[in-house]
Protein backbone atom coordinates (compact mmCIF):
# COMPACT_ATOMS: atom_id res chain seq x y z
CA UNK A 1 0.00 0.00 0.00
CA UNK A 2 0.67 3.58 -0.32
CA UNK A 3 0.60 5.69 2.84
CA UNK A 4 0.06 9.27 3.05
CA UNK A 5 3.27 10.13 1.70
CA UNK A 6 6.47 7.33 1.37
CA UNK A 7 9.88 8.41 2.98
CA UNK A 8 13.05 6.51 0.88
CA UNK A 9 16.40 6.45 1.26
CA UNK A 10 18.09 7.44 -1.58
CA UNK A 11 22.32 7.42 -1.73
CA UNK A 12 22.44 10.69 -0.91
CA UNK A 13 19.49 11.54 1.90
CA UNK A 14 15.70 10.50 2.64
CA UNK A 15 13.36 11.89 0.31
CA UNK A 16 9.83 12.26 1.33
CA UNK A 17 6.89 12.05 -1.69
CA UNK A 18 3.04 12.47 -1.58
CA UNK A 19 0.14 9.73 -2.02
CA UNK A 20 -1.68 10.02 -5.15
CA UNK A 21 -3.89 8.12 -6.23
CA UNK A 22 -2.57 4.74 -5.41
CA UNK A 23 1.15 5.89 -6.84
CA UNK A 24 4.15 6.67 -4.48
CA UNK A 25 4.99 9.95 -6.42
CA UNK A 26 8.65 12.06 -5.77
CA UNK A 27 9.39 15.36 -7.80
CA UNK A 28 12.58 17.33 -7.63
CA UNK A 29 15.04 14.38 -6.66
CA UNK A 30 18.58 15.90 -7.55
CA UNK A 31 20.01 13.41 -9.36
CA UNK A 32 23.38 15.96 -9.51
CA UNK A 33 25.19 19.06 -8.39
CA UNK A 34 23.52 22.68 -9.61
CA UNK A 35 25.46 24.17 -11.90
CA UNK A 36 25.77 27.82 -10.64
CA UNK A 37 27.83 30.74 -12.99
CA UNK A 38 30.05 29.05 -15.60
CA UNK A 39 29.73 25.47 -13.80
CA UNK A 40 26.33 25.77 -15.95
CA UNK A 41 28.88 24.35 -18.90
CA UNK A 42 30.74 21.69 -17.17
CA UNK A 43 29.82 17.93 -16.73
CA UNK A 44 27.34 16.65 -14.12
CA UNK A 45 28.94 16.39 -10.69
CA UNK A 46 28.10 14.17 -8.13
CA UNK A 47 24.82 15.33 -5.70
CA UNK A 48 25.70 16.70 -2.04
CA UNK A 49 23.98 14.58 0.43
CA UNK A 50 21.59 16.51 2.97
CA UNK A 51 20.82 15.76 6.54
CA UNK A 52 17.06 14.91 7.53
CA UNK A 53 14.45 14.38 4.95
CA UNK A 54 13.88 16.33 1.77
CA UNK A 55 10.15 16.91 0.79
CA UNK A 56 10.00 15.77 -3.20
CA UNK A 57 6.63 17.02 -3.81
CA UNK A 58 7.52 19.72 -6.29
CA UNK A 59 8.75 19.82 -10.10
CA UNK A 60 12.83 20.90 -10.05
CA UNK A 61 13.17 24.04 -12.23
CA UNK A 62 14.17 23.17 -15.49
CA UNK A 63 17.07 24.14 -17.56
CA UNK A 64 17.18 26.90 -19.53
CA UNK A 65 16.13 26.62 -23.04
CA UNK A 66 13.99 28.38 -26.25
CA UNK A 67 11.30 30.74 -25.53
CA UNK A 68 10.39 29.84 -29.55
CA UNK A 69 6.91 28.89 -28.27
CA UNK A 70 7.16 30.52 -25.08
CA UNK A 71 8.00 30.19 -21.21
CA UNK A 72 7.81 26.58 -19.81
CA UNK A 73 4.99 26.24 -17.56
CA UNK A 74 7.56 25.63 -14.48
CA UNK A 75 9.41 29.05 -14.62
CA UNK A 76 13.18 28.69 -14.48
CA UNK A 77 14.76 29.60 -11.52
CA UNK A 78 18.24 29.26 -9.65
CA UNK A 79 20.48 26.41 -10.84
CA UNK A 80 19.47 23.17 -9.49
CA UNK A 81 18.43 21.85 -13.01
CA UNK A 82 19.29 17.99 -13.12
CA UNK A 83 16.81 16.59 -10.83
CA UNK A 84 14.35 13.21 -11.73
CA UNK A 85 10.87 12.66 -10.89
CA UNK A 86 9.50 9.08 -9.82
CA UNK A 87 6.02 7.19 -9.77
CA UNK A 88 5.73 4.38 -8.17
CA UNK A 89 2.81 1.35 -7.76
CA UNK A 90 4.97 -0.40 -5.11
CA UNK A 91 7.47 1.63 -2.79
CA UNK A 92 9.66 -1.82 -0.88
CA UNK A 93 12.64 -3.16 -1.54
CA UNK A 94 12.20 -6.55 -3.50
CA UNK A 95 8.70 -5.28 -5.48
CA UNK A 96 11.39 -5.53 -8.66
CA UNK A 97 9.03 -3.61 -10.90
CA UNK A 98 10.29 -3.08 -14.95
CA UNK A 99 11.80 0.36 -15.06
CA UNK A 100 10.67 3.12 -17.84
CA UNK A 101 12.87 6.09 -17.75
CA UNK A 102 11.47 8.61 -20.27
CA UNK A 103 13.82 11.33 -22.10
CA UNK A 104 11.85 14.76 -23.27
CA UNK A 105 12.12 16.31 -26.91
CA UNK A 106 12.36 19.63 -27.79
CA UNK A 107 14.89 20.08 -31.05
CA UNK A 108 17.77 19.50 -28.39
CA UNK A 109 16.64 23.40 -27.23
CA UNK A 110 13.64 23.53 -24.70
CA UNK A 111 11.93 20.77 -23.14
CA UNK A 112 11.27 19.35 -19.55
CA UNK A 113 10.55 16.54 -17.31
CA UNK A 114 7.26 18.93 -15.77
CA UNK A 115 5.49 18.58 -19.08
CA UNK A 116 1.58 17.78 -18.08
CA UNK A 117 1.77 15.61 -21.27
CA UNK A 118 4.67 13.32 -20.15
CA UNK A 119 3.08 13.10 -16.57
CA UNK A 120 3.90 9.83 -15.48
CA UNK A 121 0.92 8.44 -13.48
CA UNK A 122 -1.39 6.41 -15.89
CA UNK A 123 1.21 4.84 -17.28
CA UNK A 124 3.14 3.62 -14.01
CA UNK A 125 -0.47 2.60 -12.69
CA UNK A 126 -1.37 0.75 -15.85
CA UNK A 127 1.57 -0.53 -16.66
CA UNK A 128 2.71 -1.60 -13.35
CA UNK A 129 6.53 -0.03 -13.88
CA UNK A 130 8.36 2.37 -12.00
CA UNK A 131 8.21 5.08 -14.31
CA UNK A 132 11.51 7.92 -13.81
CA UNK A 133 11.67 11.31 -15.74
CA UNK A 134 14.47 14.12 -15.16
CA UNK A 135 15.91 17.15 -16.70
CA UNK A 136 18.40 17.48 -18.41
CA UNK A 137 20.61 20.48 -20.02
CA UNK A 138 19.41 21.65 -23.85
CA UNK A 139 20.76 24.51 -26.25
CA UNK A 140 24.29 25.91 -25.60
CA UNK A 141 24.09 24.93 -21.61
CA UNK A 142 23.89 21.08 -23.41
CA UNK A 143 24.89 21.06 -26.78
CA UNK A 144 26.75 24.29 -27.77
CA UNK A 145 30.55 23.21 -28.87
CA UNK A 146 32.17 25.14 -26.38
CA UNK A 147 36.12 25.55 -26.05
CA UNK A 148 37.24 24.32 -22.61
CA UNK A 149 34.19 22.62 -21.95
CA UNK A 150 33.22 18.35 -22.58
CA UNK A 151 30.82 18.04 -25.70
CA UNK A 152 27.31 16.64 -25.28
CA UNK A 153 26.69 18.16 -21.94
CA UNK A 154 23.27 16.69 -22.79
CA UNK A 155 23.76 13.63 -23.08
CA UNK A 156 25.98 13.39 -19.96
CA UNK A 157 23.37 14.60 -17.85
CA UNK A 158 21.13 12.14 -19.30
CA UNK A 159 24.37 9.40 -18.33
CA UNK A 160 23.86 10.75 -14.78
CA UNK A 161 20.30 10.67 -14.89
CA UNK A 162 20.55 6.67 -15.94
CA UNK A 163 23.13 6.03 -13.11
CA UNK A 164 20.88 7.28 -10.55
CA UNK A 165 18.44 5.03 -11.46
CA UNK A 166 20.80 2.04 -10.99
CA UNK A 167 22.10 3.43 -7.90
CA UNK A 168 18.95 4.50 -6.39
CA UNK A 169 15.43 2.90 -8.34
CA UNK A 170 15.33 -0.55 -6.36
CA UNK A 171 14.63 1.61 -3.31
CA UNK A 172 11.54 2.87 -5.01
CA UNK A 173 10.44 -0.83 -6.22
CA UNK A 174 12.16 -0.80 -9.43
CA UNK A 175 14.28 -3.62 -10.60
CA UNK A 176 17.62 -1.71 -12.05
CA UNK A 177 18.48 -4.85 -14.18
CA UNK A 178 14.89 -4.14 -15.96
CA UNK A 179 15.54 -0.63 -17.34
CA UNK A 180 13.60 0.80 -20.53
CA UNK A 181 14.56 4.17 -21.85
CA UNK A 182 11.86 5.82 -24.44
CA UNK A 183 11.95 9.13 -26.07
CA UNK A 184 10.51 10.92 -29.03
CA UNK A 185 12.24 13.51 -31.30
CA UNK A 186 15.50 14.86 -30.18
CA UNK A 187 14.66 12.45 -26.94
CA UNK A 188 14.88 9.39 -29.37
CA UNK A 189 18.15 10.91 -31.01
CA UNK A 190 19.47 10.89 -27.65
CA UNK A 191 18.44 7.44 -27.02
CA UNK A 192 20.24 6.95 -30.07
CA UNK A 193 23.01 8.36 -29.23
CA UNK A 194 23.51 6.81 -25.85
CA UNK A 195 23.00 3.42 -27.36
CA UNK A 196 26.16 4.21 -29.51
CA UNK A 197 28.15 5.89 -25.96
CA UNK A 198 30.69 3.49 -24.17
CA UNK A 199 29.75 6.01 -20.94
CA UNK A 200 25.92 4.36 -21.08
CA UNK A 201 26.81 0.48 -21.53
CA UNK A 202 25.07 -1.56 -19.41
CA UNK A 203 22.78 1.20 -17.99
CA UNK A 204 19.59 0.09 -19.83
CA UNK A 205 18.32 -3.56 -21.19
CA UNK A 206 15.86 -1.90 -23.72
CA UNK A 207 15.28 1.30 -25.41
CA UNK A 208 12.16 2.62 -27.90
CA UNK A 209 12.85 5.42 -29.99
CA UNK A 210 10.06 7.57 -31.23
CA UNK A 211 11.09 10.07 -34.21
CA UNK A 212 14.77 9.67 -34.16
CA UNK A 213 15.93 12.65 -36.17
CA UNK A 214 18.88 11.96 -38.08
CA UNK A 215 20.84 15.20 -37.86
CA UNK A 216 24.11 14.21 -35.87
CA UNK A 217 26.86 17.08 -36.25
CA UNK A 218 30.45 17.18 -37.31
CA UNK A 219 32.78 18.80 -34.68
CA UNK A 220 33.72 21.28 -37.14
CA UNK A 221 29.49 22.22 -38.12
CA UNK A 222 28.89 22.35 -34.48
CA UNK A 223 32.05 24.82 -34.14
CA UNK A 224 30.70 27.10 -36.56
CA UNK A 225 27.08 27.51 -35.26
CA UNK A 226 27.95 27.87 -31.31
CA UNK A 227 30.76 30.35 -32.99
CA UNK A 228 27.85 32.16 -34.73
CA UNK A 229 25.93 32.36 -31.64
CA UNK A 230 28.63 33.46 -29.63
CA UNK A 231 29.37 36.45 -32.35
CA UNK A 232 25.69 37.77 -31.34
CA UNK A 233 26.86 38.92 -27.82
CA UNK A 234 30.56 39.64 -28.97
CA UNK A 235 32.00 36.75 -27.28
CA UNK A 236 34.08 34.27 -28.16
CA UNK A 237 32.90 30.75 -28.12
CA UNK A 238 34.69 29.03 -25.59
CA UNK A 239 34.06 28.75 -21.43
CA UNK A 240 36.12 32.17 -20.49
CA UNK A 241 34.34 33.85 -23.72
CA UNK A 242 30.90 33.80 -22.38
CA UNK A 243 32.24 34.27 -18.59
CA UNK A 244 29.37 36.46 -16.79
CA UNK A 245 26.79 36.33 -20.01
CA UNK A 246 23.11 34.95 -18.20
CA UNK A 247 21.47 31.89 -19.83
CA UNK A 248 18.79 34.04 -20.42
CA UNK A 249 21.43 35.88 -22.64
CA UNK A 250 22.46 32.73 -24.60
CA UNK A 251 18.82 31.88 -25.40
CA UNK A 252 18.25 34.80 -26.83
CA UNK A 253 21.36 34.42 -29.34
CA UNK A 254 20.00 31.35 -30.20
CA UNK A 255 16.66 31.86 -30.79
CA UNK A 256 17.67 34.58 -32.74
CA UNK A 257 19.82 32.53 -34.69
CA UNK A 258 17.12 29.33 -35.06
CA UNK A 259 14.77 32.18 -37.12
CA UNK A 260 17.80 33.50 -39.47
CA UNK A 261 19.18 30.37 -40.50
CA UNK A 262 19.07 30.18 -44.10
CA UNK A 263 21.52 32.65 -44.76
CA UNK A 264 24.34 29.91 -43.98
CA UNK A 265 22.94 27.20 -46.10
CA UNK A 266 26.44 27.83 -48.02
CA UNK A 267 28.11 26.57 -45.27
CA UNK A 268 26.06 24.59 -43.15
CA UNK A 269 24.02 23.14 -46.18
CA UNK A 270 20.79 21.08 -45.09
CA UNK A 271 20.43 21.48 -41.01
CA UNK A 272 20.27 25.66 -42.11
CA UNK A 273 16.89 24.57 -43.24
CA UNK A 274 15.43 23.25 -40.52
CA UNK A 275 16.05 26.29 -37.67
CA UNK A 276 17.51 23.50 -34.90
CA UNK A 277 21.38 24.92 -34.27
CA UNK A 278 21.77 22.04 -31.89
CA UNK A 279 22.06 18.44 -31.77
CA UNK A 280 24.19 15.85 -30.50
CA UNK A 281 28.11 15.72 -31.99
CA UNK A 282 30.70 13.00 -33.23
CA UNK A 283 33.07 13.98 -31.04
CA UNK A 284 34.77 11.08 -31.37
CA UNK A 285 34.76 10.65 -26.85
CA UNK A 286 31.78 10.95 -25.89
CA UNK A 287 29.97 10.19 -28.93
CA UNK A 288 32.78 8.53 -31.05
CA UNK A 289 30.17 7.55 -33.98
CA UNK A 290 26.81 7.98 -35.11
CA UNK A 291 24.75 5.45 -33.80
CA UNK A 292 24.41 3.95 -37.54
CA UNK A 293 27.40 2.75 -37.70
CA UNK A 294 28.19 1.28 -33.92
CA UNK A 295 24.77 -0.44 -34.10
CA UNK A 296 25.80 -1.94 -37.74
CA UNK A 297 28.78 -2.79 -35.77
CA UNK A 298 26.90 -5.05 -32.82
CA UNK A 299 27.59 -2.16 -30.57
CA UNK A 300 23.96 -2.17 -28.97
CA UNK A 301 23.45 -5.82 -30.17
CA UNK A 302 22.54 -6.59 -26.00
CA UNK A 303 20.05 -3.94 -25.87
CA UNK A 304 16.07 -4.72 -27.27
CA UNK A 305 15.27 -2.12 -29.80
CA UNK A 306 11.85 -0.39 -30.48
CA UNK A 307 12.44 1.94 -33.38
CA UNK A 308 9.83 3.99 -35.71
CA UNK A 309 7.82 7.31 -36.70
CA UNK A 310 4.76 8.58 -37.35
CA UNK A 311 3.46 8.44 -41.02
CA UNK A 312 3.20 12.53 -41.75
CA UNK A 313 6.45 13.68 -39.72
CA UNK A 314 6.65 16.80 -40.93
CA UNK A 315 3.35 18.18 -41.45
CA UNK A 316 3.34 19.67 -37.47
CA UNK A 317 6.37 21.83 -39.56
CA UNK A 318 4.37 22.90 -42.05
CA UNK A 319 1.80 24.29 -39.33
CA UNK A 320 3.84 25.57 -37.83
CA UNK A 321 5.50 28.06 -39.93
CA UNK A 322 2.20 28.65 -41.51
CA UNK A 323 3.21 26.42 -44.97
CA UNK A 324 0.22 24.49 -45.29
CA UNK A 325 -1.66 24.66 -48.10
CA UNK A 326 1.70 27.51 -49.56
CA UNK A 327 3.85 25.03 -51.07
CA UNK A 328 5.05 25.76 -54.64
CA UNK A 329 6.54 23.88 -57.37
CA UNK A 330 9.72 25.91 -56.57
CA UNK A 331 10.24 25.08 -53.15
CA UNK A 332 9.39 21.47 -53.71
CA UNK A 333 12.09 21.79 -56.58
CA UNK A 334 14.58 23.04 -53.94
CA UNK A 335 13.67 21.16 -51.31
CA UNK A 336 14.64 17.75 -53.64
CA UNK A 337 17.83 19.37 -54.93
CA UNK A 338 18.85 20.14 -50.74
CA UNK A 339 17.78 16.91 -49.80
CA UNK A 340 16.14 13.92 -51.85
CA UNK A 341 18.24 11.12 -53.44
CA UNK A 342 17.98 10.19 -57.36
CA UNK A 343 14.76 9.89 -58.59
CA UNK A 344 12.70 11.13 -55.48
CA UNK A 345 10.28 13.08 -58.06
CA UNK A 346 10.34 9.72 -60.41
CA UNK A 347 8.98 7.56 -57.52
CA UNK A 348 5.58 10.01 -56.58
CA UNK A 349 5.04 11.09 -60.24
CA UNK A 350 1.19 11.88 -59.02
CA UNK A 351 2.21 13.76 -55.80
CA UNK A 352 1.51 17.36 -55.42
CA UNK A 353 4.56 20.32 -54.67
CA UNK A 354 2.72 20.11 -51.18
CA UNK A 355 2.97 16.57 -50.66
CA UNK A 356 6.79 16.29 -52.13
CA UNK A 357 8.14 18.96 -50.22
CA UNK A 358 6.70 17.16 -47.05
CA UNK A 359 7.93 13.88 -48.18
CA UNK A 360 11.30 14.57 -48.45
CA UNK A 361 11.87 16.69 -45.68
CA UNK A 362 9.87 13.84 -43.16
CA UNK A 363 12.19 11.45 -44.67
CA UNK A 364 15.33 12.99 -44.47
CA UNK A 365 14.50 14.14 -40.74
CA UNK A 366 12.60 11.91 -39.19
CA UNK A 367 11.27 8.50 -41.55
CA UNK A 368 14.48 6.96 -42.51
CA UNK A 369 16.69 7.65 -39.95
CA UNK A 370 14.37 6.15 -37.19
CA UNK A 371 13.68 3.11 -39.66
CA UNK A 372 17.38 2.67 -40.47
CA UNK A 373 18.11 2.19 -36.31
CA UNK A 374 16.15 -0.58 -36.84
CA UNK A 375 17.74 -1.99 -39.67
CA UNK A 376 21.38 -1.12 -37.95
CA UNK A 377 20.93 -2.78 -34.82
CA UNK A 378 19.36 -5.76 -37.05
CA UNK A 379 22.58 -5.44 -38.90
CA UNK A 380 24.47 -5.96 -35.58
CA UNK A 381 23.22 -9.08 -34.32
CA UNK A 382 21.13 -7.01 -32.19
CA UNK A 383 16.69 -7.61 -31.50
CA UNK A 384 14.56 -4.75 -33.24
CA UNK A 385 10.96 -3.91 -33.57
CA UNK A 386 9.10 -1.28 -36.00
CA UNK A 387 6.39 0.74 -36.28
CA UNK A 388 5.03 3.44 -37.86
CA UNK A 389 1.87 5.26 -36.59
CA UNK A 390 -0.70 6.33 -39.32
CA UNK A 391 -4.01 7.20 -37.12
CA UNK A 392 -5.16 10.70 -38.23
CA UNK A 393 -5.50 12.96 -35.43
CA UNK A 394 -6.62 15.95 -36.73
CA UNK A 395 -6.15 18.27 -39.97
CA UNK A 396 -2.52 17.18 -39.08
CA UNK A 397 -2.79 13.62 -39.64
CA UNK A 398 -0.29 11.17 -38.12
CA UNK A 399 2.07 14.26 -37.58
CA UNK A 400 5.65 14.24 -35.27
CA UNK A 401 4.66 14.75 -31.66
CA UNK A 402 0.98 13.17 -31.94
CA UNK A 403 2.41 10.14 -30.45
CA UNK A 404 3.91 11.51 -26.63
CA UNK A 405 0.11 11.71 -25.41
CA UNK A 406 -1.13 9.15 -26.78
CA UNK A 407 2.28 6.86 -25.16
CA UNK A 408 1.69 8.15 -21.96
CA UNK A 409 -2.52 8.48 -22.15
CA UNK A 410 -2.55 12.63 -20.99
CA UNK A 411 -5.36 13.21 -24.48
CA UNK A 412 -6.85 16.14 -21.69
CA UNK A 413 -7.55 18.66 -24.44
CA UNK A 414 -5.73 21.74 -22.36
CA UNK A 415 -2.03 20.29 -22.84
CA UNK A 416 -2.77 18.72 -26.42
CA UNK A 417 -5.07 20.27 -28.65
CA UNK A 418 -3.17 21.23 -31.29
CA UNK A 419 -1.85 17.99 -32.31
CA UNK A 420 -5.09 15.89 -31.19
CA UNK A 421 -7.83 19.03 -32.34
CA UNK A 422 -10.01 20.95 -30.53
CA UNK A 423 -12.25 17.65 -30.09
CA UNK A 424 -11.44 14.26 -28.57
CA UNK A 425 -11.69 11.85 -31.53
CA UNK A 426 -13.90 8.79 -30.99
CA UNK A 427 -11.17 6.19 -31.13
CA UNK A 428 -8.29 8.47 -29.42
CA UNK A 429 -8.26 5.97 -26.22
CA UNK A 430 -7.97 2.86 -28.19
CA UNK A 431 -5.20 4.01 -29.88
CA UNK A 432 -3.52 5.39 -26.87
CA UNK A 433 -4.52 1.66 -25.64
CA UNK A 434 -2.34 0.40 -28.49
CA UNK A 435 0.75 2.19 -27.30
CA UNK A 436 0.40 2.06 -23.80
CA UNK A 437 -0.02 -1.92 -23.87
CA UNK A 438 2.88 -2.43 -26.16
CA UNK A 439 5.51 -0.23 -24.30
CA UNK A 440 4.89 -1.57 -21.08
CA UNK A 441 4.51 -4.75 -22.27
CA UNK A 442 8.12 -4.65 -23.78
CA UNK A 443 9.32 -2.90 -20.55
CA UNK A 444 8.22 -6.47 -18.71
CA UNK A 445 9.43 -9.03 -21.33
CA UNK A 446 10.98 -7.30 -24.20
CA UNK A 447 8.54 -8.13 -26.71
CA UNK A 448 5.63 -5.27 -27.34
CA UNK A 449 3.65 -7.76 -29.30
CA UNK A 450 4.90 -8.00 -33.18
CA UNK A 451 7.03 -10.20 -35.03
CA UNK A 452 10.77 -8.62 -34.59
CA UNK A 453 12.08 -6.61 -37.69
CA UNK A 454 13.93 -8.91 -40.36
CA UNK A 455 15.36 -7.80 -43.23
CA UNK A 456 13.36 -10.87 -45.23
CA UNK A 457 9.88 -9.70 -44.18
CA UNK A 458 10.78 -6.09 -42.95
CA UNK A 459 7.34 -7.19 -40.54
CA UNK A 460 5.93 -3.78 -38.67
CA UNK A 461 2.90 -2.66 -36.24
CA UNK A 462 1.00 0.11 -38.18
CA UNK A 463 -1.13 1.83 -35.04
CA UNK A 464 -3.98 3.42 -36.30
CA UNK A 465 -7.43 2.80 -34.78
CA UNK A 466 -6.48 -1.09 -35.50
CA UNK A 467 -3.20 -2.26 -34.78
CA UNK A 468 -1.72 -4.33 -37.46
CA UNK A 469 1.14 -6.34 -38.83
CA UNK A 470 1.93 -5.20 -42.51
CA UNK A 471 5.24 -5.05 -44.37
CA UNK A 472 6.93 -1.98 -44.27
CA UNK A 473 4.41 0.65 -45.90
CA UNK A 474 7.23 3.11 -46.63
CA UNK A 475 9.26 0.95 -48.87
CA UNK A 476 8.98 3.16 -51.74
CA UNK A 477 10.94 5.21 -49.74
CA UNK A 478 13.19 3.13 -47.84
CA UNK A 479 14.47 1.90 -51.25
CA UNK A 480 14.71 5.49 -52.23
CA UNK A 481 17.61 6.25 -49.21
CA UNK A 482 19.06 2.75 -48.99
CA UNK A 483 22.63 4.06 -50.00
CA UNK A 484 22.37 6.98 -48.21
CA UNK A 485 25.08 7.54 -45.86
CA UNK A 486 23.16 9.26 -42.12
CA UNK A 487 27.01 10.31 -41.87
CA UNK A 488 27.54 13.81 -39.39
CA UNK A 489 26.75 16.58 -40.99
CA UNK A 490 29.64 18.19 -42.11
CA UNK A 491 30.86 22.07 -42.27
CA UNK A 492 30.65 23.04 -46.12
CA UNK A 493 33.51 25.50 -48.04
Amino acid sequence: MIDSGSTVRTTTGLVRGSAENGLAVFRGIPFAAPLPGDLRFAAPQPAEPWDGVRPATSWGPPPPQSQIFGPPSNPVTGDEWLTVNVWSPRVELGAGLPVMVWIYGGAYAFGHASDPATDGARLAREGDVVLVTFNYRVGVEGFGSLQGAPANRGLLDQVAALEWVRENIAAFGGDPARVTVFGESAGAGSIAALLAMPRAAGLFGRAITQSVPGTFFSVPLADDIMATIAKRLGREPSVDGLSGVSAAELVGASDALSGAMLPYADRWGAVAHTSVPFSPVVDGEVLPRTPYDALADGTGREVELIAGHNRDEYRLMLAITGRLGNVTDSDATAALELLGPDGFREAYPDASAERLFELVHSDWLFRMPSHRLAEAQVAGGGRAYSYELVWPSSGLGACHGVDVPLVFGNLQQEHTAFLLGSESPADIERVSQHFRTAWTTFAHTGDPGWPQYDETHRLVASIGTDLTITPYAEEQSRRLWANYDFAPLPLLG
